[in-house]
């Protein structure tokens, strides 16, 4: 008789990933209503799952995918705050108006190039200095003070041409 095999550990993991994925994909996706949102936390989930010092198990996992949607829900309300006090700092603005200023201001975001997105998020919406912007980036500080006026020029063209359709 030869040698007992011994399990991998990530083999238990792999059984666990493939029982469980339909379930946490579905329980994020119920929860968030995007596709794009639930595949990225559902994969930060199992991310968090090869970290894991534990016995990873199905309440384990849809525990961590809770926590996982909340920082999600925290990081857009966080984001929105950002985006609505830019774009309506007077106090006695509409509430509605602002919320759909937030709208166009995500829309405008998400069509310009992914450099200056970055930057602008970066800068704007996590509040982080210009030397954390380019350490961020991995760009010197001279590169990153011109890409981001690079890119308020291109969000304010784009936000003045999309706000007058």
């Amino acid at each position: 008789m030869g040698p007992a095999v011994v399990p991998q550990p990530g083999a238990a993991l792999l059984d666990a990933y493939e029982v469980a994925l339909p379930q946490v994909y579905g329980y994020l996706l119920r929860r968030c209503g995007d596709r794009a949102v639930a595949e990225d936390l559902t994969s930060e989930v199992f991310l968090a799952a090869v970290g894991a010092r534990d016995e990873v198990g199905l309440p384990w996992l849809i525990g961590t995918a809770r926590h996982k949607l909340v920082d999600q829900w925290r990081r857009t309300a966080r984001e929105d705050r950002t985006l609505t006090e830019a774009a309506w700092p007077c106090e006695d603005s509409d509430p509605w108006d602002a919320r759909l200023d937030v709208l166009l201001a995500r829309q405008v975001l998400a069509g310009l190039a992914p450099q200056h997105q970055a930057a602008l998020v970066l800068r704007h919406v996590d509040d982080l200095p210009v030397p954390q912007v380019a350490a961020a980036l991995g760009r010197t500080l001279h590169a990153t003070e011109a890409l981001l006026s690079r890119a308020r020029t291109a969000f304010r063209l784009a936000y003045e041409e999309v706000g007058h359709d």
